[in-house]
């Protein structure tokens, strides 16, 4: 690892050249627009058509400093939780399909702490399943971790006493959703 006087966390060369090739305003910092183009056209693959709300929650996600943007390091952390649901999904892509099956997802968020039932995980596949074939790729496993993430950290702010139950006015439910859904 390279030294760096002024304490600022090192960036993967591999990182860096993504960051400025997509960086096209060359402003330092990359929006969902330009995130977009990163996933569709870097060694990310497979992501395919990624959603432009996919990529500003994504953003949302790392963005430190509030401007809907993320600099070189927040991207070098994008990156990474990219790669690590890379190898989660891999990991639980039991017959090494592409794909990740409603079974295969269901003892996937369990390993990830959340406690849900067979049939949410069968909603989320037929929800994120863009090819007919009961499972999801990738990409939409990405699309769906953050949309769950996002759910899911929104439920938490509102409950206080974290028993899992929380009651909201049908407008404060509706933001809820509209500020962290996938559309």
């Amino acid at each position: 690892m390279a030294y760096n006087p002024y304490g600022a966390p090192s960036v993967n060369p591999q990182v860096q050249h993504m960051f400025m090739a997509v960086d096209k305003d060359r402003s330092g910092q990359i929006t969902a627009k330009e995130l977009q183009v990163a996933l569709i056209n870097s060694n990310w693959s497979p992501f395919n058509e990624v959603r432009i709300e996919t990529c500003r929650l994504m953003i949302s996600m790392f963005d430190r400093d509030g401007t809907g943007t993320i600099n070189l390091h927040e991207f070098q952390q994008l990156y990474d939780y990219i790669e690590q649901w890379k190898r989660c999904f891999q990991g639980f892509d039991q017959d090494k399909s592409g794909n990740i099956s409603s079974d295969e997802l269901h003892q996937a968020l369990t390993t990830f702490g959340y406690r849900l039932s067979p049939h949410f995980s069968e909603l989320l596949v037929r929800k994120f399943d863009r090819f007919g074939r009961r499972s999801m790729e990738f990409d939409s496993f990405i699309q769906a971790c953050v949309m769950l993430k996002c759910l899911t950290d929104a439920f938490r702010m509102k409950d206080t006493a974290q028993n899992g139950t929380i009651t909201v006015q049908y407008q404060d439910f509706l933001e809820m959703v509209f500020n962290n859904a996938i559309y």
